[in-house]
């Protein structure tokens, strides 16, 4: 597998006031195609600031950054829109879905941007719903569907430019158990067929359906393990 990620010596500062914030000091982390890594720490470890940069939303302040080979530390504004619309799929807690628009005309927004015509930007957003099973819901606004159902609508939008990663920040905090089971159930189908996989959240629960869990603290990684060794560890514990 190649690294979709490549991270060395990452760092970001932030100016408040008089005051410098240290929010990544010297991060180094390789992401590989096809992986499902979940991002997790507390409140101020970090992880917000490395979703950001991750996602082409901030720029470091120094270190390296590569994205599919394409070294976005040293990109400029619109190159990193293009990276943004062409490369990351992006998927959010409370959806961000316009709320006079129809699923299917939800989804089709990265196509416009890019360009797509109307006739292929139709075809592919409706094939993007129907994979995640919105196949009798194309025309449906947002306050017709549930909070499960708008989050679907937003991976379908995530996934439509078939983009190098999904990077989806808290998907299950705006919802219930049962349907944050569901969502994340499309994630690991959606990782199963190569789909490469970030996740940001506090949720421990949640983070355990990725195969890599990242802990971050003070702005540096403490902790980068393997779900499935960390069980089998687990196990052979219990049996002791």
């Amino acid at each position: 597998m190649k690294p979709v990620i490549q991270i060395e010596s990452l760092k970001k500062q932030y100016q408040i006031g008089d005051q410098e914030i240290q929010a990544l000091r010297g991060v180094s982390l390789t992401i590989e195609e096809g992986d499902f890594v979940a991002i997790m720490g507390p409140s101020g470890s970090g992880k917000s600031s490395m979703m950001n940069v991750i996602g082409c939303l901030d720029k470091p302040t120094s270190g390296e950054f590569y994205l599919d080979g394409f070294p976005v530390s040293e990109a400029h504004d619109d190159e990193l829109a293009e990276i943004r619309n062409q490369k990351i799929g992006f998927v959010f807690q409370n959806f961000n879905l316009l709320p006079r628009t129809t699923a299917v005309e939800n989804v089709e927004l990265p196509l416009l941007y890019g360009g797509v015509s109307a006739k292929e930007r139709r075809q592919r957003a409706v094939q993007a719903l129907i994979s995640v099973g919105l196949a009798e819901r194309l025309n449906n606004k947002p306050n017709e569907l549930s909070g499960g159902q708008q989050q679907r609508v937003s991976i379908a939008r995530a996934l439509v430019n078939d983009p190098v990663i999904l990077l989806a920040d808290e998907p299950t905090g705006a919802l219930d158990t049962k349907t944050s089971e569901e969502i994340m159930g499309i994630f690991q189908q959606l990782n199963d067929a190569g789909k490469t996989v970030i996740l940001v959240t506090h949720e421990p629960d949640i983070a355990e359906y990725a195969k890599r869990i990242v802990r971050f603290r003070d702005g540096q990684i403490i902790a980068n393990e393997l779900v499935a060794e960390r069980r089998r560890v687990l196990s052979e514990e219990v049996r002791r």
